[in-house]
């Protein structure tokens, strides 16, 4: 590349989701998650559309549009299977697994992942959404598959 500075992708800005009830979705990423509403206006690609944006302080975000009356979508191409919040220890994977299991939040128990640790759970929408550990590093080959 000629400009090597100038092409580079410095991170993930945010995800992008769908909403059938976003009062739901708050209680769920606000309520049970922590997340906190950083913007909640009507979408500027659809003004017809609320848009929530949650934020966690670190510059990631995860947004929620609200089409209460859209179907049920089809997992495949063309569709995210999930989206990774991430953690700073496995000590604090480990309270948030037991946190949300008390809460009756279904939840999964721990992946090991070599690299890193997963845990998984829904959203009211049924978005699946990994709660992870950092990752020590990657080998030439990348995440694990």
């Amino acid at each position: 590349m000629a400009d090597d500075k100038r092409m580079r992708l410095r991170g993930l800005h945010h995800v992008t989701a769908i909403s059938g009830d976003i009062e739901r979705t708050i209680a769920f990423y606000r309520d049970t998650l922590g997340l906190a509403i950083v913007h909640d206006a009507p979408s500027d690609d659809d003004p017809d559309a609320r848009h929530v944006w949650f934020g966690s302080g670190d510059g990631t975000y995860v947004s929620f549009m609200e089409y209460p009356r859209m179907p049920d979508g089809v997992v495949g191409r063309g569709s995210t299977h999930h989206f990774a919040l991430r953690v700073d220890s496995e000590e604090e994977q480990e309270a948030w697994r037991d946190y949300l299991r008390e809460h009756d939040v279904e939840c999964t128990d721990v992946f090991d992942r070599g690299e890193f640790r997963s845990i998984y759970v829904s959203d009211p929408d049924g978005h699946i959404v990994e709660i992870a550990t950092r990752m020590s590093g990657l080998g030439a080959g990348g995440p694990p598959a």
